[in-house]
């Protein structure tokens, strides 16, 4: 009975440590910098691979009428389209997932974490893509949220798990944490989704 009372009373101090009067910026890495600059160089990854698919699609086309085969032929020349269209097609895919890549990794990075009055939404900010601008902010219950790792146990960058959207949130080492009591609290604890 007594085990029962200490956990209820450990569970209300827990929930008063929590419950913060105006909102705190946990967790804060501003890298604008860094995104513009991979950002860059994705858009120009992209702009090299489309043009290389276009002179591939253009310059590489079979000679009009196949030569009889003797000890010159060329054995890197295409005699037909499927080497042309094949080689087209993988430039423009690695091209586009090279820019999609520019696109989602800076919407996955963690900008800011906010916990808002009251200790019981959150309010967690991205960077934009390809690093163009401010970037998003989206609020969710803190319920939603779930850190798969302590703090002290990752050496790069913090997974955190937002209920009802795909993929994790990253939150870099170099960030700096405001607050880490209250961060292992509510942001950083890990919690059944």
């Amino acid at each position: 009975m007594a085990a029962a009372g200490r956990a209820r009373a450990a569970a209300a101090a827990l929930a008063l440590d929590t419950a913060v009067p105006r909102d705190v910026v946990l967790f804060r890495h501003e890298r604008d910098r860094f995104f513009r600059l991979v950002g860059l160089f994705c858009a120009g990854q992209g702009l090299f691979w489309g043009y290389l698919a276009h002179l591939a699609f253009t310059t590489l086309r079979p000679p009009p009428a196949p030569p009889p085969p003797g000890p010159g032929d060329d054995p890197l020349r295409p005699r037909d389209n499927k080497w042309r269209l094949g080689f087209t097609a993988s430039c423009l895919t690695l091209g586009s997932l090279i820019v999609a890549a520019g696109c989602l990794l800076p919407l996955r990075a963690v900008r800011r974490v906010t916990l808002l009055r009251g200790g019981r939404h959150v309010a967690i900010g991205t960077h934009a893509p390809l690093g163009l601008g401010r970037g998003g902010s989206f609020t969710v219950p803190l319920r939603h949220v779930s850190c798969r790792a302590h703090r002290g146990e990752v050496p790069a960058a913090l997974p955190l798990k937002v209920k009802g959207r795909p993929f994790y949130f990253l939150l870099d080492k170099g960030g700096h944490i405001s607050n880490p009591r209250l961060f292992d609290l509510t942001v950083g604890a890990y919690r059944k989704l």
